[in-house]
């Protein structure tokens, strides 16, 4: 075998364990569970903000000029999940995608030896689903703003449909991509029905902050449950903050 194929796979968590290590800092075994739980968060947050990003852009492009009928069904769509319980879309998936009980999940196993059930791209779907509104309304917003001078202008000039959007609509709406992206991972990182029901308790796999927040606070560690519920915390609202700065300086400068 070669060096390649006998190699582990890259582990972010287990990675920093070892620098913070060979730096000379005692980790407990809750310190390597909560560096474990939140880098598995992250990264969750991570992929599917990447992936909601390719899918909103060209949908919340279509949705803002078409004027097809099936429009309306989309946008309802797209915008249940702001209302539906996290559960009930949980649940739904977990029976979809289960091998038990879903003709789809018996074929992924028997074909492909792949499962979404209980798996980090079983979040990472349930992910995109619960969090597809947070990213398709704002860019959607940004779009319908946007004067139809430019795509006349653009046109007018010879560019076609994806240049048009790549190097004119898309950077006069910062603003919108940005809103768009922030609230997408910050949603995902703080989920719980979808990806408790999706995605059970998997140190290393499923486990995110907010599953692991649920337990310490069931096993009464509260002291636990209060680091992981503070790092949301801060993380989040400085996100957030960065967010209402940065839009604050493009409106600026678009006013020049």
């Amino acid at each position: 075998m070669s060096p390649l194929e006998t190699s582990a796979p890259f582990n972010l968590s287990a990675a920093i364990v070892d620098l913070l290590a060979r730096l000379g800092v005692e980790l407990s075994r809750d310190s390597i569970g909560f560096i474990s739980t939140m880098t598995l968060t992250f990264k969750l947050a991570f992929c599917a903000t990447i992936t909601l990003l390719i899918i909103g852009v060209p949908l919340a492009y279509w949705l803002s000029h078409t004027k097809s009928r099936a429009r309306v069904v989309i946008e309802t769509i797209v915008s249940m999940p702001l209302v539906l319980p996290p559960s009930v879309l949980g649940f739904y998936l977990l029976m979809a995608f289960s091998k038990k009980n879903s003709a789809i999940g018996r074929y992924l196993d028997e074909h492909f030896d792949f499962q979404l059930v209980f798996s980090f791209e079983g979040l990472v779907l349930g992910s995109v689903i619960f969090s597809l509104p947070f990213m398709i309304h704002p860019i959607q917003s940004g779009f319908s703003a946007l004067s139809a001078s430019l795509r006349e202008a653009a046109a007018t000039l010879g560019a076609g449909r994806l240049k048009t959007l790549f190097l004119v609509l898309l950077p006069n709406m910062k603003s919108s991509l940005l809103t768009g992206i922030v609230l997408s991972f910050a949603h995902t990182v703080g989920e719980f029905g979808v990806v408790m029901m999706i995605g059970g308790s998997k140190p290393g796999v499923t486990k995110v902050a907010s599953i692991a927040i649920y337990e310490e606070v069931e096993g009464l560690n509260y002291a636990l449950a209060h680091k992981y519920a503070f790092t949301l915390f801060a993380i989040t609202f400085a996100l957030l903050l960065c967010v209402y700065i940065l839009n604050r300086r493009f409106a600026r400068a678009s006013a020049l």
